[in-house]
């Protein structure tokens, strides 16, 4: 009888180690691209400021209208970099785009009009078209309180139709909006 052969198998000794050490590496570069993808869209909901007074439909800025026009452009205006204004989005009633006027002109942007109505379109469409940008939004008071909705989820307070309040709304690609409220 024959002593039997010794044979040597190879076992895959380091195969646990590299696959954990290549899950690892897939996972950091995962981690990386969600990290490099997110990013937050602020939005500034701001009512149109004071009209004439008057029996009219739609007022054009009394002269305290004008003058809060003025100061929002010098707020705005002055931005560079990364908090510079992307885009201002107007209603189409008269204060609110003479409120814009100043500001629009010291950037040279070119607001866009929408219709009160069209409110919670116009406030998907700034995310979409904007994503980790600033936006300006100056509405009609019927306006901001539907942005607010659908840029946050939830019903707007009960001053959203105020006209001296000013919300800075900051959507997060990923997680739930965040809303600073102000008096301008």
């Amino acid at each position: 009888m024959e002593p039997p052969v010794l044979t040597r198998r190879r076992r895959p000794f380091l195969a646990p180690l590299w696959l954990t050490a290549l899950a690892v590496v897939v996972m950091g570069v995962i981690a990386f691209s969600v990290y490099r993808a997110a990013g937050t869209t602020v939005v500034l909901l701001v009512p149109a400021t004071a009209g004439e007074p008057g029996g009219i439909a739609d007022p054009p800025l009394s002269a305290e209208g004008e003058e809060q026009a003025q100061r929002l452009a010098h707020l705005l205006g002055d931005a560079a970099g990364s908090g510079a204004l992307g885009a201002i989005y107007v209603s189409n009633d008269q204060r609110a785009q003479q409120t814009a006027a100043p500001l629009a002109e010291r950037l040279r942007l070119v607001p866009t009009v929408f219709a009160p109505a069209d409110a919670a379109a116009i406030a998907a469409r700034a995310l979409r078209e904007h994503p980790d940008g600033t936006v300006l939004v100056i509405g009609a008071a019927g306006a901001l309180p539907q942005m607010l909705k659908e840029l946050t989820g939830s019903d707007a307070p009960s001053a959203a139709n105020a006209s001296d309040v000013v919300y800075v709304v900051s959507v997060p690609t990923f997680g739930r909006a965040h809303v600073v409220r102000m008096r301008f």
